[in-house]
């Protein structure tokens, strides 16, 4: 029996439409190759002087990379991080958000390139191609810093140790890098920005809640309100006060324009796991309240991982009720001039997980998880 390859419904979609564009853009580029010119695919790539025509570029464009380096990069991105998002957070809500991450980030980039023309009078900019999935990645790990802000990712046998909401700002810096070679362009940095900030502010404010597990009944609560995902989190120690009273200001002034709405206190202490106890917004920055935060999501994906289990175990507990159950046979008679045989037991789903419950080595082992919450508890 060949092995069954288990990719969500959406994760699936977006790999194929990948792998079939970037062919596709690959096989016009051999065709259309000359030594002296540039090659340009309006149809299939977001260039600002000649996509306008081609308004469906605006989306299509993300998932088009130019190179075999890149794609593989792209593919690990949506198998791996993609996956995880999408079973995570449904099927829907995770392709909503690759709309969002996608579109916006495209249509900024494209202003800006307008600006910039109208600034310099240079053709460079409305003629340069926005295109490949750096949105989308840098997108995946905000999304992964929201999930699991106290997880320590340790690289190369130990010698560098990062929390995951160190990489975004990481791969910011990777990107304005490599554009200071001919490897990209000013687009692939805005793309990066862009990104990243889309990404946060869709997080932060508009997507919707994770249900409640006790009550099963969709959330109405909207964005998320933690201490752990506050933008100045994504910054080094030294420079988060500052970076906090400027988003501070600038989320006021957002405010005051209608454009953003201040978390109300309900948001804050459901942010927080307190449904009985309604603290204080004063109380933002208490020693320990990151701690608390990152319990509290651990508790969640515990709960809902426990709900699962629950629900497998009681499935093979059903099929192996409704299967047939063979003859017994009787154990041979002692003999009087040989040992006597005894029978082992045959294992079963259900001895496992019996085995499993008394303390015994079961099948589905355990997990620790130890979080690892720097002692900088400093909140915007």
């Amino acid at each position: 029996m060949p092995p069954r390859i288990n990719i969500p419904p959406v994760t699936r979609i977006v790999l194929i439409v990948l792998g079939v564009q970037s062919v596709l853009s690959a096989a016009v580029r051999y065709r259309q190759w000359t030594a002296n010119s540039e090659i340009v695919i309006p149809y299939l790539n977001l260039v600002p002087q000649l996509s306008l025509v081609y308004p469906w570029t605006f989306l299509t464009t993300t998932f088009v990379e130019s190179n075999v380096f890149t794609l593989s990069i792209a593919f690990a991105t949506f198998y791996n991080g993609g996956r995880y998002l999408e079973r995570a957070w449904s099927s829907r809500e995770f392709a909503k958000f690759l709309l969002i991450t996608s579109l916006v980030p495209n249509t900024l980039c494209f202003g800006t390139s307008i600006l910039f023309f109208a600034l310099t009078r240079n053709e460079r900019w409305t003629l340069m191609t926005i295109a490949g999935t750096i949105p989308i990645q840098i997108s995946f790990l905000v999304a992964f810093s929201q999930l699991v802000p106290a997880h320590t990712v340790t690289l190369f046998r130990g010698l560098l140790s990062l929390r995951v909401p160190r990489f975004p700002l990481l791969y910011i810096g990777l990107i304005t890098l490599l554009c200071l070679t001919p490897m990209l362009t000013a687009a692939s940095f805005f793309l990066a920005v862009y990104g990243f900030l889309v990404s946060w502010t869709y997080l932060r404010f508009y997507k919707v809640a994770f249900p409640d597990l006790d009550t099963s009944q969709p959330s109405s609560l909207r964005g998320d309100a933690s201490e752990t995902f506050a933008i100045a989190e994504f910054f080094p120690g030294p420079v988060r006060p500052a970076v906090a009273a400027i988003s501070a200001h600038v989320f006021n002034a957002l405010v005051a324009m209608r454009l953003c709405v201040p978390f109300s206190q309900a948001d804050i202490s459901a942010a927080r796991g307190d449904h009985h106890r309604h603290h204080s917004f004063s109380s933002r920055g208490v020693p320990g309240s990151a701690r608390a935060e990152a319990e509290r999501r651990r508790a969640l994906a515990l709960r809902a991982l426990d709900q699962r289990l629950h629900a497998a175990t009681a499935n093979a507990a059903a099929r192996a009720q409704s299967a047939p159950v063979p003859p017994a046979v009787a154990p041979p008679a002692p003999s009087a001039t040989g040992p006597t045989v005894q029978t082992q037991p045959q294992a079963t789903p259900s001895n496992a997980m019996t085995a499993h419950t008394t303390g015994g080595t079961g099948l589905l082992g355990e997990t620790n998880y130890n979080p690892d919450v720097d002692a900088d508890n400093s909140r915007p």
